[in-house]
């Protein structure tokens, strides 16, 4: 996937996968993976004579989304757009996520007249969602929610920079992944997590993830995360679909954008804890960039340069 989708990218995966359970039925398509049990550990893959290396793969794709140096120079981001999921009672549901290093996240979702926000300001987070009589509350995240958070690693995800995270890569095998072949990479985190990546053979990028989660019983799954329709950015390649719970049989929920803007002005009260008093408000995003207005994406329209989006203080 695209460096800040993917992996602000994997903090909006996460924010999406832990967005049903706060947010109760309006957000339920946004946490819908249709997930399997996590699977148990890949043999190590015999070497190949004449085979890329894991950080030859890693290397390359980071060149492909656009280099370390344009990467590094994005400390703050905007998303905007929609989650749709057949499945879902509320087919469709408008977002706003908003990332600042080192590791922050907002995401505000809006459906079915009610809003749900999480907030990671990178040590602590928290969780608001309207309830069926009008007196929403603030929670704090889970122990595992913020194990999940801090292991997102903000923006540009556990690729770039990966040595300098405590992030290990290590090349598994190569896959078929949607007729292509793949790299497939394995991600263990400082925590001891392990994550998987794969990269198209041809084209560098981020094609698929998956990630372990677990559902509010403690059973691990596994959410598996695929990225399509990429766009350049401001010279960054970025996803202008994700899709989740593709695997077979399930009904794959779509998160599409709309809208994304590096390097807008956010202040750190925009992930403070959330205000109950204020959840019914309304806040503007400035969807203003270094470089000028945020760039829309296929099937959407120019927004302005002060954007309101209706997320919840």
């Amino acid at each position: 996937m695209a460096g800040a989708m993917r992996w602000a990218f994997w903090t909006l995966l996460g924010s999406v996968a832990l967005a049903g359970a706060a947010a109760g039925a309006a957000a339920a398509a946004a946490s819908r993976s249709e997930a399997a049990p996590a699977a148990d550990p890949a043999p190590p893959p015999a070497v190949v004579p004449g085979q890329l290396s894991a950080a030859q793969i890693v290397e390359k794709n980071v060149a492909a989304r656009g280099g370390l140096e344009a990467w590094r120079n994005v400390r703050t981001m905007v998303w905007q757009g929609h989650i749709t999921n057949p499945g879902s009672p509320q087919s469709e549901m408008s977002f706003v996520l908003q990332q600042k290093r080192a590791n922050k996240t907002r995401f505000d979702v809006r459906a079915m007249n009610q809003r749900s926000v999480r907030v990671f300001d990178g040590t602590g987070g928290w969780k608001i969602a309207s309830s069926p009589d009008g007196k929403p509350k603030v929670e704090p995240y889970t122990q595992r929610e913020l194990q999940f958070a801090r292991d997102s690693q903000g923006i540009d995800g556990p690729l770039i920079d990966y040595q300098a995270k405590g992030n290990t890569v290590a090349l598994e095998g190569v896959d078929e992944v949607d007729g292509r072949k793949a790299y497939r990479l394995a991600v263990t985190q400082p925590s001891g997590d392990r994550d998987h990546v794969w990269v198209d053979a041809q084209t560098f990028l981020d094609v698929k993830s998956d990630r372990t989660s677990y559902d509010p019983a403690g059973s691990p799954r596994t959410i598996v995360v695929s990225f399509r329709d990429f766009r350049t950015v401001e010279g960054l390649q970025i996803p202008g679909l994700i899709e989740t719970g593709t695997g077979a049989g399930a009904h794959p929920a779509r998160m599409t954008l709309e809208k994304i803007v590096l390097n807008p002005p956010l202040g750190d009260r925009v992930f403070a804890k959330p205000n109950v008093s204020g959840h019914r408000g309304a806040i503007t995003v400035d969807t203003r960039s270094a470089a000028g207005d945020g760039q829309p994406l296929a099937g959407s329209t120019s927004a302005p340069r002060q954007s309101p989006a209706s997320t919840p203080r």
